[in-house]
């Protein structure tokens, strides 16, 4: 066998100098998706972060996220997984290893259920942990193992954490330009300075990830940063083709995208989140058509709202005026595939006192219209009312904050209810606990048993008995 290749020579050989690269993205990064991403300029493609403890144990998962079918054109592949396990992470890794050309431990998801697990980027300050994972996945592995991080607001504690994961074994590093708590509204742009600090201070390939929304940006960043690669997750999803350098159509990419759907499925909610991002900014235009795509419940259905859209979209352009321009700042007409920027907490809040909303281009609306998560959920049930002042005032449990059962004993939630009456052996009708009752009924079924009678000894030589032995011999 073979050793295998480490740092420059596995990412030159291996992962052939691939410096377009699309990023793991949780029900994102599909293999549909990847296949549309490398047609149109994606040289390196990784898949969604896969949870390492459910992949050991899940052969479904397995089976859904990596083994669904040989699928040549889908190589270089890394595999990444969160994990805060060694042994766990190194089992997730074996059963991945014959699938793909690496491994990434995922170190940068700043997401609250990344928090409750104690994954991703909630592990940046173990470096213990993270050292004994890497080595064991380096000494154990047939392909190599690489990481993802976020930075920390300092630039010299980056570089530190980022030395300290190649000298456990790391042979390829992308750094997420940003701090864990840059997210969401808060994500502010990505420091190249940090990223360029990491690539002087290491030996090893570094992606940089954050601010791409186009291959002008790739281009810079690269010359700036010095870096082997660059990742783009969101510039990606709003468009496919921006490491070509191109900004078609919308619809060219979406029935691009549904043609290789249908020949490589996926759970139609990937398929929804993609024609949203694609779609994002003509379905502020024709917002009716995004209540549509939220609704409908097939393939075909989804299909069907991608190509109203189309049509829209070409009775807009056949109204456009000659030098007419983009509304609302916009580089393209809503129909071409642009990036789309987040605004930050002070954008949106400028006008309305903050109630508004996020997309740039929806009609303005009266503080009173709901969300659309609520007009979902009242079409799913009209009755519904969201007025606080209208909402039942529930007690509280006393131990946890919890509403209360109204006719709990011990005047709390039936969670804590529970572990009381087991650890008292009580009673609660109320939650329909019945510890105390179960115990007693146990106890007098078992002193209403008969007793087992004692067994009559059977002495030698009696009748039924055993014979005598004298001097060896059976009398």
């Amino acid at each position: 066998m073979m050793p295998k290749l480490q740092g420059f020579e596995f990412w030159s050989r291996t992962l052939g100098g691939a410096r377009h690269v699309v990023a793991p993205m949780v029900d994102q990064s599909e293999l549909a998706w990847r296949l549309l991403s490398r047609r149109h300029g994606a040289q390196l493609c990784y898949t969604p972060m896969l949870h390492a403890q459910v992949f050991v144990r899940d052969a479904n998962y397995r089976k859904e996220n990596l083994y669904c079918e040989v699928c040549p054109e889908d190589r270089p592949l890394i595999v990444q997984f969160c994990a805060n396990d060694p042994e766990v992470f190194v089992q997730a890794a074996l059963l991945a290893q014959d699938h793909c050309d690496a491994v990434d431990l995922n170190l940068g998801c700043p997401q609250m259920i990344a928090r409750r697990g104690h994954y991703g980027a909630f592990l940046q300050e173990e470096w213990d942990l993270l050292q004994r994972m890497i080595l064991l996945a380096h000494e154990k592995l047939s392909v190599p193992v690489t990481c993802k991080i976020r930075v920390f607001p300092e630039i010299d504690k980056t570089v530190r954490y980022a030395q300290m994961l190649e000298k456990a074994g790391c042979q390829l590093l992308t750094v997420h330009g940003r701090t864990k708590e840059q997210k969401g509204p808060l994500a502010g742009a990505a420091s190249w300075e940090h990223i360029k600090a990491v690539r002087k201070a290491v030996a090893i390939p570094v992606f940089a990830n954050g601010n791409i929304q186009s291959l002008r940006d790739v281009e810079r960043c690269l010359r700036v940063t010095g870096v082997q690669g660059v990742m783009s997750a969101e510039g990606n999803l709003h468009n496919p083709a921006l490491f070509e350098g191109r900004s078609p159509a919308v619809w060219e990419l979406a029935e691009e995208y549904l043609d290789l759907v249908r020949q490589h499925p996926c759970p139609l909610s990937y398929v929804r989140a993609h024609l949203f991002k694609l779609w994002h900014h003509t379905l502020q235009v024709h917002q009716q058509l995004r209540e549509e795509l939220a609704r409908v419940k097939t393939l075909e259905a989804v299909a069907a709202v991608s190509q109203e859209l189309k049509l829209r979209c070409q009775e807009d352009i056949a109204r456009q005026k000659e030098g007419e321009r983009p509304p609302g700042g916009l580089p393209f007409f809503h129909w071409i595939c642009q990036p789309y920027f987040r605004p930050g907490p002070q954008e949106g809040s400028k006008e309305n006192g903050g109630a508004r909303s996020k997309r740039a281009l929806e009609e303005e609306g009266s503080a009173d219209v709901l969300s659309k998560n609520k007009q979902k959920k009242q079409l799913r049930n009209p009755r519904k009312n969201f007025d606080p002042s209208l909402k039942p005032k529930y007690a509280k449990c006393d131990q946890c904050g919890n509403p209360k059962g109204n006719r709990c004993v011990f005047n709390l939630c039936r969670g804590c209810c529970k572990k009381r009456a087991f650890r008292e052996t009580a009673d609660c009708p109320g939650h329909g606990l019945l510890f105390k009752t179960k115990l007693e009924k146990s106890l007098a079924w078992k002193a209403a048993q008969p007793r087992p009678q004692e067994p009559q000894q059977v002495g030698l030589g009696q009748p039924g008995g055993f014979s005598k032995v004298v001097g060896g011999a059976l009398t």
